[in-house]
Parts: C-alpha cells; structure tokens; sequence
C-alpha cells in the first residue's frame, strides 16, 4: 500500500505541476482600456481601478466632437495577472468563475457589462450585457453562445440600478461530444441562469494555435461600458461602475491539490 500510494502521489504531483503551467491565470489587478471606440474624442473621461474592489468609468459631454461617425464610445477593462502592467492571457482549457456587481447610471444611454472576448477582437465582443435605453439583457458575439434573459425569462435592467452579472467557464473535453459551457447568471435581486450553454465548433483551420470547441487560445475576459452620443447636448453623460469583483480559477486544478493533500495524509 506504501509503494501504491508513493506511486499515486507522484504521479498526481507530476500531472499537477505539468497542468499548472497552462493553468487558469491567477488574477490579482485588472488593465483599463479607455477609448476603444472613440467617436466623441474631446469628452470628459474620468476612470478608477481599485480592483477587485471597484472599477468605474464616467464619460461626461458626450455631445460629439463634428468629425463624424458619432455613435459611442467603448471602454473596456481586462482583468491581469501581474499586478495590472498587462492583460491576462485565457486558453481555451481554462476554468473559472467570473462576478461583479454592475451598475449603469447618468443621464444620458448606454450597455455594458461582462467580457469573454476572442482572440480576433479582445476589445469588443463576446458580451453579457444589460442596456438602459430599452432594458434588454443578453449574452452574445465573438465565440459566446447566445442568450437573452429578456426574451427567455422576461428579465428587464432599469437604469441607476445594480445586478450581479456572472459567468462560468468549463472546458470540459473541447470535443464534439463534450465541448466547453458556459453558464449566464443575472441576479437583481432574484437569480436567474441560462444553464450551461455548449460552445459550436471553432474554425478548423485555425486550429492550431486556437482551439476548438470552446472560448478559444488567446481570449481575454473582463468588462466594458459603451456610451451613445447625443449630438449637441452636453449635458450627456453615463456612467459604468463594477464593484465586489470575484474570479475563481480552475476548480479542477483545486481539486487535484485536494487530492494530492488527503494522499499524503493517508501515507502519514
């Protein structure tokens, strides 16, 4: 039984450590990205980062700056792991949990929400978010599949209010028969959940690098407010607060610990 359990536990260390090393980032800061879109380019944009504690984003004197194309402007902020100098980098195999309370104030219009964004556009899309001008709540774009609570459960955001927005990511096998889910939940005060939602097939020909079958190599997961412009009004403004921030990685890989641990005790 000695030699058994030397054996196991070596071999559960071996697997350990080799996993740790494409293992879920341990997330400790987040990166602001202000102006991703920028069609109101003189506006007022004040910004704090005090992650996982809180994170705003205030665009004031949205009234548009006469060079055209005035629709929004999008700021986005990715969570780090090196103490906010860089954005942290998700494979497709990556566990976690991500939550925040949001909430979307001012008196001007706007959405945002939660980020799982692919490697093709890491600023933009794969969005759960909520929207103040008609209430709608929903999930989609980039590699996400869709979901509306709006249309599933009759759920509606009023605006100056704050929910509690998550996502949760499981790889599972990347396979046809057992592609990655992810799972919306949406509580304002009652939860609601899509359930896990299966991932459709990547691009094969791109894989390699990226994957299939999941969120895909090289996805970047956060939040975003996206501001509309009121031409002429400049008194316009919004306003994204994110607060009580939590990021759970790889239960898997916890799991494993736990094990490793209760062998060595059993061998003691």
């Amino acid at each position: 039984m000695r030699t058994t359990n030397r054996a196991v536990l070596a071999a559960a260390v071996a697997f350990l450590t080799g996993s740790m090393a494409l293992a879920t980032p341990l997330i400790d800061s987040a990166v602001i990205n202000e102006r991703i879109w920028n069609d109101d380019s003189d506006s007022v944009l004040t910004t704090v980062n005090t992650y996982p504690g809180y994170i705003s984003i205030f665009d004031d004197q949205l009234d548009g700056d006469g060079a055209g194309g005035e629709f929004a402007n999008l700021h986005t902020f990715r969570l780090s792991a090196n103490g906010g100098i860089s954005e942290a980098v998700f494979a497709n195999g990556d566990a976690f949990d991500f939550f925040s309370d949001v909430t979307i104030s001012g008196n001007g219009n706007g959405e945002g929400g939660l980020n799982v964004s692919p490697w093709w556009s890491q600023q933009s899309d794969g969005r759960f978010q909520v929207r103040t001008s008609d209430g709608e709540v929903a999930c989609f774009g980039g590699r996400l599949p869709f979901y509306s609570f709006t249309g599933s459960q009759s759920v509606t955001y009023t605006k100056g209010t704050t929910v509690r927005m998550g996502v949760i990511y499981r790889p599972n096998s990347l396979s046809m028969a057992d592609p990655a889910t992810i799972e919306y939940i949406y509580d304002d005060g009652t939860v609601y959940t899509s359930g896990a939602l299966a991932f459709d097939e990547g691009n094969p020909g791109e894989d390699p690098p990226y994957g299939l079958w999941g969120m895909l190599n090289d996805a970047r997961v956060g939040g975003f407010g996206q501001f509309l412009i009121d031409v002429g009004n400049p008194a316009n403004n919004v306003q994204i607060e994110f607060e009580n921030m939590t990021f759970v990685p790889e239960p898997a890989g916890l799991a494993l610990l736990a094990c490793v641990g209760l062998l060595v005790l059993r061998r003691r």
